[in-house]
């Protein structure tokens, strides 16, 4: 009191003494203007960075929207399309030490531009393909102009056809052989989504830092979740871009679509892909111009300008109004850094807690990563669903469950002021019940589709369980047909056939999707149904799959919700475990791990598991193997469900030793304090050295990878 009392003194002393003149008013006025322009510009760069956070938000998912589409498009097995998507993290990879080290010593804004305009070329890369590669062509009949002329798709003999006819297709089969031999455009698909990661990789780190460096010290966390949260909208902005393009033929534009015999039910359709990545370039580009006119530094608020505890940026960048003593206490400074590395590593790596943890979230990210990617994919093979109808449901449904989720694990940790405890206990128990609920998909599959020769005998003359799948039977035998033809049509008895021919259909009269075939010998319930018809297109699964897709749909968005709920205590969890000083460099080291052991790997062995369910592969024109045409529906719900339930049970695993360590190196007093910081670190021996404060901790609740990994 005596203190406050001299100052206070002291204050009205200097106001007697000193005039008051025009000088002082013109500081506040400057202060006031300088105030605002802070505010100002800061608001700007929020916005922009929004706008860029929703820019690759949307493109991502979109690439994850267009997986069967470019397998159908490329002639690709799925393992190979999961190549191409891990290769926006390879692209990531390769430059984040650069970015994140020499970008903060330069224009930020700028450099943040600039990887916009990578984004963006990546992006355009992408959809190439579609402009050099020709039209898309299909398997199928050549159905008549005239319905009066019938064409028969059983050749018993090669004489029915004209000399002229068989020539000059052999000649487009030799024309697009030449043209297919010498090109492999998915490569350019791959290189576009690395180019794709090359450019966001600035985004994250720059961006966050600048607001960090820049923003009134208590609205800071409010603007990063500002960011967050439009982050979350761009997947389904990009999930629905995906439904409406692939509702549109890939050719849209360059041919006559009456022409189009297929439709999007059907497994060789493939819709418009290109058109998407065109448009999610150009919303790239529009992102990346305001940060062109962007300043490199903002006028910092004057609350963090006599402030003693200063942001990471300020510690470690020396400005340029610096004097020139500062470059050699700078190189001090590595020195000391670079000499404190190795122990630094070994003391985050000796933290039991923080081990656990990362064990726990590589094995968790690697299910998530995995079925998030073939969830399109898995839906429509599985429930007959097109991929517009698929994206459309991922894009309202699913994503909204998982932001509402991560909102209320933060909104949970705040009302019940939860604390390190209570956090892993929420993370384990929102990963335990979201995996049970995963378990119960397993009864919600579709049976298989009976196709002649792969999933049923023909007639159906002897039981699945033993049958070897065969194309050709007595019905067939005198049809000159190809194995490695894919033109289904659906029989009257309800049984797809693989093509006309299989179908010993002697007969066809209509034209496109109306075609109609006649006198099919393996049609019918025995081999006296000379008058059996089909028509074009596959046969529909079973009236009980309608109802199985609606129940996956509801529990998929329950459990999408439930293990969402723990990503923002998990992620708090992580930070109240290690030291203050240690906190950027074991996100660092947690980030990169996800990225190199998750993101990369899991699309391409869950591809190969997918591959492995294959019952009819396609063929391209030039022979070898294109994409898969027909699943084993329950082997491939059994290898989906099965690799993400087992992968998911091993993080549980680990999930719960990292409570039995916290619970075994914490007092029982910890265990009701709040989530205010008021606690020892819970991975160290020394609760004195390991104090946490809030304030330097919780600066941000952003779970790496959340807005990508919808």
């Amino acid at each position: 009191m005596e203190v406050s009392s001299k100052e206070n003194t002291h204050f009205f002393s200097n106001n007697t003494i000193l005039p008051v003149d025009r000088s002082s008013f013109k500081s506040e006025s400057s202060a006031s203007k300088e105030k605002q322009s802070c505010c100002g510009g800061i608001k700007i760069f929020l916005g922009a960075l929004s706008f860029v956070y929703f820019a690759k938000a949307l493109s991502g998912s979109y690439l994850k929207s267009t997986i069967t589409q470019l397998e159908r498009r490329f002639d690709i097995p799925s393992s190979l399309v999961g190549v191409i998507d891990g290769s926006f993290e390879i692209g990531n990879l390769l430059i984040i030490i650069l970015v994140s080290y020499f970008g903060a010593k330069l224009h930020r804004p700028r450099i943040i531009g600039a990887g916009c305009l990578i984004m963006s070329a990546g992006t355009f890369l992408i959809a190439m393909p579609q402009f050099f590669m020709g039209r898309y062509r299909y398997e199928r009949f050549p159905s008549t102009t005239n319905s009066t002329v019938s064409l028969s798709p059983c050749l018993q003999d090669k004489s029915q056809t004209p000399l002229s006819v068989l020539e000059k297709s052999q000649t487009k089969i030799n024309a697009g052989c030449e043209k297919e031999a010498g090109s492999s455009m998915w490569i350019y698909v791959l290189l576009g989504n690395l180019l794709r990661g090359i450019g966001e990789t600035p985004i994250q780190p720059l961006g966050i830092a600048y607001i960090d460096d820049y923003a009134v010290e208590e609205n800071a966390a409010l603007y990063i979740g500002c960011v967050q949260t439009v982050a979350i909208i761009g997947p389904i902005f990009g999930f629905l871009l995906g439904s409406l393009c692939a509702k549109l033929y890939v050719d849209i534009g360059f041919v006559d679509l009456d022409s189009v015999t297929i439709s999007p039910k059907d497994m060789q359709w493939v819709g418009a892909w290109w058109l998407g990545y065109l448009i999610a370039g150009v919303i790239s580009v529009l992102a990346g111009i305001p940060f062109w006119f962007l300043p490199r530094h903002l006028p910092k608020p004057e609350s963090r300008k006599d402030s003693s505890t200063s942001s990471e940026h300020s510690k470690f960048i020396i400005e340029e109004n610096k004097d020139q003593r500062t470059s050699s206490w700078q190189q001090a400074k590595l020195a000391e850094m670079a000499k404190d590395f190795l122990p630094s590593l070994k003391n985050l790596f000796g933290n039991p807690v923080y081990i656990l943890y990362l064990c726990a979230s590589i094995i968790q990210f690697n299910a998530l990563i995995g079925m998030v990617t073939y969830k399109p994919k898995y839906i429509e093979q599985q429930y007959g669903q097109t991929s517009s109808k698929t994206n459309f449901v991922i894009g309202l449904i699913n994503i909204p469950a998982v932001a509402f989720g991560m909102f209320s694990g933060g909104l949970i940790m705040k009302k019940f002021r939860i604390g390190v405890l209570g956090a892993a206990k929420l993370s384990l128990g929102s990963s335990f019940f979201g995996y049970l609920l995963l378990l119960s998909l397993f009864a919600m599959g579709c049976e298989n589709s009976d196709v002649a020769g792969l999933t049923v005998s023909y007639h159906r003359t002897r039981p699945m369980t033993d049958y070897e799948p065969t194309l050709f039977s007595e019905c067939n035998s005198g049809c000159s047909c190809s194995k490695n033809d894919w033109d289904p049509i659906c029989g009257e008895d309800g049984v797809t056939y693989v093509s006309a021919c299989l179908a010993g259909c002697q007969a066809s009269s209509g034209s496109g999707k109306s075609t109609v075939f006649f006198n099919c010998s393996c049609v019918g319930t025995s081999e006296s149904s000379q008058s059996s018809s089909a028509v074009v297109g596959p046969c529909q699964k079973g009236n009980e799959c309608p109802k199985m897709f609606l129940y996956f749909l509801v529990i998929s968005v329950i459990t999408s919700y439930t293990l969402s709920v723990g990503g923002t205590p998990g992620y708090i969890l992580l930070l109240r475990c290690i030291k203050p000083h240690l906190k950027s460099f074991a996100l660092g080291i947690y980030t990169l791990a996800i990225r190199v052991l998750a993101g990369i790997p899991a699309p391409v062995y869950f591809g190969v598991a997918i591959d492995t369910t294959c019952l009819k592969w396609g063929s391209k024109r030039c022979g070898g193997r294109g994409a898969c045409r027909l699943y084993d529906s329950s082997a491939l719900r059994y290898v989906y469900l099965g690799l993400t339930l087992v992968l998911g049970t091993v993080s549980v695993f680990f999930s719960v030793a990292v409570l039995w360590v916290l619970r075994k190196r914490s007092s029982p007093q910890d265990e009701t304090l709040s989530a205010n910081g008021e606690r020892g670190a819970c991975g160290t021996k020394s609760r004195k050295d390991n104090f946490v404060n809030s304030d330097q901790l919780i600066q941000s609740t952003y779970w790496p990878e959340k807005e990508t990994r919808l």
